[in-house]
């Protein structure tokens, strides 16, 4: 499974404009902090709805996946792997680790 740390994702982030920044967390939590990056597209599907709404998703476009801490969007990868997604990643650490190390101005939860 491949991961990728939130001050990779930081660094390249405007090297990577084809990029879907896939957060899998609950419409509070996305309420109460949300992670926008410029020249990433940002899409919001919770983990209970990704088996249903997988059209949705482009297997070719690289995914990198997030949540709370990671481990639910690990869950994601693995099943997008499955489904045939090469190129999706999980963002260890999630939106807190991005708190702690990349952007003080999202709110901890």
């Amino acid at each position: 499974m491949k991961q990728l740390a939130v001050r990779e994702l930081a660094a390249h982030c405007a090297d990577m404009p084809a990029t879907v920044l896939l957060d899998v967390r609950e419409p509070w939590e996305v309420e109460r902090a949300a992670l926008q990056l410029p020249h990433v597209a940002t899409r919001h599907i919770p983990l209970v709805h990704i088996p249903e709404r997988l059209a949705e998703l482009d297997p070719s476009q690289p995914i990198v996946c997030f949540c709370h801490h990671g481990m639910r969007s690990l869950q994601v990868v693995a099943f997008l792997e499955r489904q045939g997604f090469e190129a999706a990643y999980n963002l260890a650490g999630g939106i807190d680790a991005w708190s702690l190390q990349v952007d003080p101005g999202v709110p901890r939860y």
